[in-house]
């Protein structure tokens, strides 16, 4: 790393930390803390949802994937807005009825607080195993470029990360997320310029790729089913898994949830959450169309897939610009990291903590105290985390999916349960959460089927157990029922204060 990339980088960092301790304000309750007083605006709530999602994973991982193969992973994109319109007027109007504050409140109104802590874990190991990978994804790059060691790589990231989330809180993250979205895309089409430059324009480029490269649509027609649940994307496979997906990460992961729960009501939520859609759409096509044109710059030499934009930065670029694309991909690294942060300490304070029987009732300013002391404790866990990852030799974005897809398909499953069926028994909940999540766990380990399908499979598996469960053991007969409604109906009694229903 030259001296001028190492200056662009340190105050990019120095700028970030500033930054965010200054956007986040003063945080006077919980509500402030992670949910930014239920006042964020949509359009910042919309960047700050892509910000969130995409993370390093994207950014070095879905150029490599169209490096080493063709533009079909776009197709899942398109899944994913069919699954953000479903959430959009099937989940969010439940969410968004009453005062939640996490998604798995929804759960606990349900089916009880058993169900709202089980999911609640669940949801907090996927997310650091998740995590973890796309922590250890950000320290790819940098250990190239500086020569550093991986864990000294996640220690800088997470040092600088934590500091700004502890204090500022969802406000922070989430300005902080549309900042570094721009920056992280700004970035990738500075890089495709300079390719297109060396390569001659779009008619170098395409006189340079193999056929088949910009393949967007493959429909697998030809090869069967086994074509269809094997390896690779093909259209059928990329829409149905994708929307379960969508629906699954966006309608029941409190990392994505938490941001649509801080907007100024319901259309609001609706707004952010399909733009975000169509944002996604744009965002993978232009890292796929820049991983096309590295294999045309590097004329196909073979090389691990997450390296090939992490060797163009290192390699091709001037100093300066060089550490300009460096602190975009630390930008990506940064703002899911700091969102998981905030995520996790939410649902640890609201749905282990504050949703315990004895416990609910609660001191918010202790709750306040108790939602920074967890973000510093889910540092340390996925810091450590990512220590714990080495190979490189797989895309880091399908080890990514593939985790948090084994977990998904319970909670989407038991998710729709709740909100399409009259099924109110806490025994229920649990036979659909942890048999759809046990189902896709011995689908990824025992089987071939390609991760896409793990959604749709557990969640299949979740809502006809669930229901099955609801029917031959009936809610008359268990002694929470009159808890369990009591909670159902608490939120409606509230006021609304303005808040769209």
């Amino acid at each position: 790393m030259s001296g001028t990339d190492l200056i662009v980088l340190v105050l990019y960092l120095g700028l970030t930390l500033g930054l965010g301790l200054f956007l986040g304000g003063r945080q006077r309750s919980t509500t402030d803390y992670f949910l930014g007083g239920r006042q964020l605006p949509w359009l910042l709530v919309a960047l700050s949802v892509v910000a969130t999602e995409t993370s390093t994973l994207t950014v070095i991982s879905v150029p490599g994937l169209a490096y080493a193969g063709n533009m079909t992973f776009l197709q899942l994109a398109f899944g994913y807005v069919i699954g953000r319109i479903v959430v959009a007027f099937l989940l969010l109007p439940a969410y968004l009825r009453g005062e939640a504050e996490t998604a798995y409140a929804f759960l606990g109104s349900r089916f009880g607080p058993a169900s709202q802590s089980t999911a609640s874990v669940l949801f907090i190991v996927t997310r650091v195993l998740a995590d973890g990978v796309r922590l250890f994804a950000t320290a790819i790059p940098l250990a190239l470029i500086t020569g550093w060691s991986y864990p000294l790589c996640i220690l800088v990231i997470g040092a600088i990360t934590v500091a700004y989330t502890w204090a500022g809180g969802i406000r922070s993250v989430v300005w902080l997320d549309a900042i570094q979205l721009l920056l992280y895309v700004g970035g990738a089409l500075i890089a495709l310029r300079l390719v297109l430059i060396v390569l001659g324009g779009g008619e170098g480029l395409a006189a340079l790729l193999p056929p088949g490269k910009m393949q967007v649509v493959d429909l697998g027609l030809g090869e069967g089913l086994r074509g269809l649940f094997g390896d690779g994307y093909r259209l059928p496979a990329a829409l149905i898994g994708g929307a379960f997906l969508s629906m699954a990460s966006h309608g029941t992961d409190q990392l994505l949830v938490q941001r649509l729960l801080a907007t100024r009501g319901l259309r609001q939520a609706q707004a952010a959450l399909i733009t975000s859609g169509f944002l996604i759409v744009v965002q993978f096509a232009l890292f796929l169309v820049l991983g096309a044109a590295l294999h045309a710059f590097y004329s196909g030499t073979a090389m691990p897939s997450d390296q090939v934009f992490p060797r163009f930065i290192v390699e091709a670029l001037p100093p300066g610009l060089s550490g300009l694309l460096l602190a975009a991909i630390f930008a990506a690294a940064m703002s899911t990291l700091s969102s998981s942060l905030n995520s996790l300490a939410s649902s640890t304070v609201f749905d282990l903590l504050r949703g315990r029987r004895h416990d609910r009732t609660s001191d918010d300013q202790r709750d306040l105290r108790r939602g920074r002391m967890s973000t510093l404790l889910w540092a340390v866990v996925l810091v450590g985390g990512a220590m714990l990852f080495r190979s490189t030799e797989n895309p880091v974005v399908e080890i990514g999916l593939s985790i948090a897809s084994v977990t998904y398909g319970g909670f989407l499953g038991t998710f729709l349960l709740g909100r399409l069926t009259d099924v109110r028994n806490p025994k229920a909940g649990l036979v659909a959460l942890l048999s759809g999540v046990i189902t896709a766990g011995a689908l990824a380990l025992f089987t071939t089927l390609f991760w896409v399908w793990l959604v749709p499979c557990g969640c299949s598996v979740a809502f006809g157990l669930g229901w099955l469960t609801g029917h031959l053991l009936p809610a008359a007969s268990d002694p929470d029922d009159d808890e369990i409604e009591a909670l159902r109906s608490e939120p409606r009694s509230k006021p609304q204060h303005g808040r769209q229903a």
